[in-house]
């Protein structure tokens, strides 16, 4: 199962034939063995990276930290579970460190990304600070790296 979690990590497009074929499986036991994962949420989804700007559609991301007041018998979950409600939310992770959590949200202006961090996420119960970071340019993402269509330019080097 270990590389058929592998395969499908690299490319979900990847169809249960041709995993079989590269596995020297039967594709009965790849679908199986997919349906298995999903079922037992180890597969806890598919997605497509998809680069907004080649297509004209301007997006902003943040990264905020989040220092939160851990609550009794719940710690860090029920205000992480409630920041993930948010559709503009991408990510949120809890971290080691100065903060508590990292959050990744993406908004259509840096006013509206302003205003999500001001209006929902400061005013949650427990939340002591944030600390907003945009993000400027992506270089890779989910392990891919971003091709802004920039040619190279570097002087070339002739002997």
């Amino acid at each position: 199962m270990k590389k058929i979690l592998e395969l499908l990590e690299n490319d979900a497009r990847l169809t249960p034939q041709t995993i079989a074929v590269m596995l020297n499986m039967k594709e009965d036991d790849v679908v199986r063995a997919i349906k298995e994962l999903e079922e037992k949420n180890v597969i806890v989804g598919y997605f497509t990276l998809i680069d907004w700007e080649k297509v004209g559609e301007e997006k902003v991301s943040a990264i905020i930290e989040v220092k939160i007041t851990p609550q009794r018998d719940l710690g860090y979950d029920a205000v992480a579970m409630r920041i993930c409600r948010f559709p503009e939310v991408k990510t949120v992770r809890l971290m080691s460190g100065a903060y508590d959590l990292a959050v990744v949200i993406e908004g259509q202006t840096m006013r509206e990304v302003a205003s999500f961090v001001t209006q929902k996420l400061a005013s949650i119960e427990h939340v002591l600070s944030t600390a907003t970071h945009f993000v400027l340019k992506n270089y890779k993402n989910q392990g891919i790296i971003v091709d802004d269509g920039e040619e190279d330019r570097r002087l070339m080097v002739t002997p």
